[in-house]
């Protein structure tokens, strides 16, 4: 079937790859959420986000439902969020984001990963100044006028606005302001995507093609870990 076949299959397992990590990650906040505050979504903000997440990428009716039900059971595992720290390759910060229902087992596999691809963990908290937590809320530009809403949403912490390559516009945040931009976009009738909680560098450092390649490994071997949900670094 040629190459042009090859390639259409790789790319499609690719992003039935990324489909099944996506919802993986739902499904924990999902279970996150209703262990803290129960399955109505009305009563838990957290709960909310996290089903507003599930329709952003498009994660079936049936697997959410499936997780609600599976989180209010007794014999549903707690998930536990942790971050780990550590350098790739050439001094490269890394910042690894994670939920899991075992400590030992992720620490221990994190640990693998950075080994394995010349780097090293650090101690927590010892990379987190290089990194500034913002939130970020993603959604269709439809018929907004990007200027207006720069100044319509300004006093509840709009610190950046821009449209990314497939026509979504995206609000950055700094942290505590998070939930004020959520009511504010809610109450302008605007129906957000997706929303989420990131890690930005302050700066960026320039590696070579080489370099790269060998950082890369890392990022990649990390984001395969079913217990790992984001990876965050400053490379250029």
């Amino acid at each position: 079937m040629g190459r042009a076949f090859e390639y259409r299959k790789a790319s499609k397992l690719k992003r039935w790859g990324a489909m099944s990590k996506a919802f993986t990650k739902i499904g924990k906040e999902i279970a996150m959420a209703v262990k803290a505050n129960g399955p109505n979504a009305y009563s838990n903000t957290r709960l909310k986000l996290a089903l507003q997440n599930a329709k952003g990428v498009s994660m079936p009716k049936d697997r959410v439902e499936a997780a609600i039900k599976r989180a209010s059971s007794k014999d549903e595992a707690d998930y536990q969020e942790v971050i780990y720290e550590g350098y790739a390759a050439h001094g490269i910060a890394v910042m690894v984001e994670c939920a899991t229902d075992n400590i030992n087992r992720t620490v221990a596999s994190v640990r693998v990963a950075f080994s394995k691809c010349g780097g090293q963990m650090a101690n927590s908290g010892a990379l987190t100044f290089l990194f500034d937590r913002k939130g970020v809320f993603k959604f269709p530009k439809d018929n907004h006028d990007i200027d207006e809403l720069e100044l319509d949403l300004i006093d509840f912490g709009l610190e950046e606005i821009g449209i990314d390559d497939e026509d979504f516009i995206n609000i950055y945040t700094p942290f505590p302001d998070f939930s004020n931009m959520q009511k504010a976009l809610e109450e302008r009738n605007i129906v957000i995507t997706t929303s989420e909680l990131i890690y930005l560098p302050n700066d960026t450092k320039q590696l070579d093609e080489n370099q790269i390649e060998e950082v890369e490994k890392l990022l990649e071997r990390l984001e395969e870990d079913d217990d790992v949900n984001s990876v965050y670094h400053n490379m250029a």
